[in-house]
């Protein structure tokens, strides 16, 4: 009975209907429920309603309760004494987005066959109790959004975990041994903790990765070349950290690609129902006792729908459903990253969004970034980036978002045609060599060529062209050395003058040197 109107309070008498073995009454206005009144049943989901209070020792001790959904309400209270003592057939516990408080449960511990935990959106604090490592079963995680410090236990690494959760907390240390052997993980999200140390480099053996999010930690040293082993990987988000070095080319190599199973939690179970809307449409055609084997049907129990999220176009989105599934990008930004960009960047055709912004990066812009035939944003601005935007660029006719801000690019701006006739000034700022629209300077290559430079900087190209002055130079002595030999040769008058001029001058230069060698003479006396 879901996504109704219902209001007031639960009926506990539902509760003694032996027969009922699932309710659902999720997506509603109750605000009223005794719990302990309803423990016959064996799935149970009342999420997103307005139900709250307290949680009676009793609905964990149930005989029958197995799957127990209560997300999205206003419960509260510490569940981590619970003297409990039934806890082995437990599958399912969400208890996500309340107000819980407390240490986390260490009865956790004696559900040897629980699957899913969900007590995200709590107040939760303290650290993640050792006992977790029991969880041998576990495939789902999600304390995400709680006042958890300290460490991953180096224990915990459950064989056949698929998403874990973690973001929003105050975890520390290093990244050691935690999901060591976690190869099923296909999403692992850290994201908005105090991790430091190295990104390990046994990451690389998680070969089902699909999303890996790590951004606004404190990790430095290089970016590890095994992520580029990751075959499945198709959201890599490192943003935020203190990372440093080259980028890795071989990041180059990631096919990112398409995957459903990011999607959901792989924690399905299939029910037999009745459906009395089936067998009425039937039994107007053949008679009831022909079609009553057609009458079950499978309800099928997903426990979740995955939503990353993820910064792509300058904005913070979340992704879930078939948009998920096919979502691929990678965030590099906001790190310490220094040298060029590769080229082999240019090799992930199908990447969504690129982001290398805000780190040291030098060289000129790939231009093989034109084969980013899907990319929706790409970002590399405040960098260090030299040399011309290569006008292949243009072909890409995905782009909504395009920024190559604040680096020392030079040169016209791309062609105003397809996808960059609409980015505004805001894309190249920052650039004082670059020209052209949308920028509202207008220089030309022309004036740029001819632009005075300041005097310490002229060398030898100033306002005066050398090559020409040197040759006008060389004409000019050569026109009046051979006007004056031309005078002398004609006129011997001119010619006997400039002999008496010559012979004076040998005279005085003779003088002027027999009067300082005898000066010189006396100095030295």
């Amino acid at each position: 009975m879901v996504k109704n109107g219902f209001t007031g309070c639960i009926p506990s008498c539902l509760g003694n209907i032996s027969s009922l073995q699932i309710l659902d009454l999720s997506n509603n206005q109750f605000s009223t429920v005794k719990l302990e009144q309803l423990t016959t049943i064996w799935f149970l989901k009342l999420s997103n309603n307005n139900l709250g209070g307290q949680i009676s020792t009793s609905v964990f001790n149930s005989s029958s309760l197995a799957y127990l959904y209560l997300s999205g309400n206003n419960f509260w209270g510490q569940i981590s004494d619970f003297p409990l003592y039934r806890l082995k057939k437990w599958r399912v516990l969400n208890l996500s987005n309340n107000k819980f408080s407390g240490m986390l449960p260490r009865w956790f511990a004696n559900s040897t066959l629980l699957v899913a935990v969900d007590l995200s959106k709590n107040h939760f604090n303290g650290m993640i109790p050792k006992d977790f490592c029991k969880l041998d079963q576990l495939l789902y995680l999600d304390l995400s959004e709680n006042n958890l410090s300290g460490h991953i236990p180096y224990c915990f690494s459950p064989p056949y975990l698929i998403h874990v959760h973690l973001s929003k907390n105050r975890l520390s240390a290093p990244l050691t041994h935690g999901f060591y052997n976690s190869s099923s993980l296909v999403t692992m999200d850290l994201r908005d903790n105090s991790f430091i140390g190295s990104i390990p480099n046994w990451i690389g053996n998680l070969s089902s990765l699909s999303v890996l999010l790590m951004r606004a930690n404190h990790f430095d040293g290089e970016l590890p070349v095994q992520l580029c082993l990751l075959e499945q990987l198709s959201l890599l988000d490192v943003s935020q950290n203190q990372l440093s070095g080259p980028l890795p080319s071989c990041l180059g190599n990631l096919t990112l690609k398409e995957s459903s199973q990011k999607t959901l939690a792989n924690i399905r179970y299939g029910f037999p129902l009745w459906s009395i809307e089936k067998a009425y449409y039937e039994t107007m055609g053949p008679p009831l006792v022909d079609s009553v084997y057609n009458l079950v049907k499978d309800f099928w129990v997903n426990f979740t729908e995955e939503v990353i999220e993820f910064t792509t176009k300058n904005m913070y989105y979340g992704y879930k459903g078939k948009v998920l599934s096919y979502m691929s990008g990678i965030d590099l930004s906001n790190n310490n990253f220094v040298g060029a960009i590769p080229p082999e960047f240019g090799n992930l055709s199908t990447i969504l969004s690129l982001n290398l912004s805000h780190n040291n990066l030098t060289g000129s812009i790939p231009a093989t970034f034109s084969n980013l035939k899907h990319i929706e944003s790409l970002d590399v601005s405040y960098n260090n980036l030299n040399g011309v935007i290569p006008p292949q660029l243009t072909g890409i006719t995905t782009l909504e978002v395009f920024s190559v801000a604040h680096n020392n690019l030079s040169g016209r701006t791309p062609e105003r045609k397809y996808q960059f006739g609409t980015f505004d000034e805001s894309s190249y700022e920052g650039n004082h060599f670059l020209f052209g629209p949308p920028l509202r300077n207008n220089c030309s290559e022309e004036t740029v060529s001819s632009q005075p430079v300041p005097n310490d900087e002229q060398g030898d190209d100033g306002f005066i062209d050398m090559e020409f002055f040197y040759i006008s130079f060389g004409v000019c002595y050569t026109v009046v050395v051979m006007t004056i030999a031309a005078v002398l040769y004609i006129n011997p008058y001119w010619r006997r003058r400039w002999l008496y001029f010559i012979e004076d001058c040998i005279d005085t230069c003779y003088y002027f040197v027999v009067a300082s060698f005898r000066k010189f003479s006396n100095f030295r006396r």
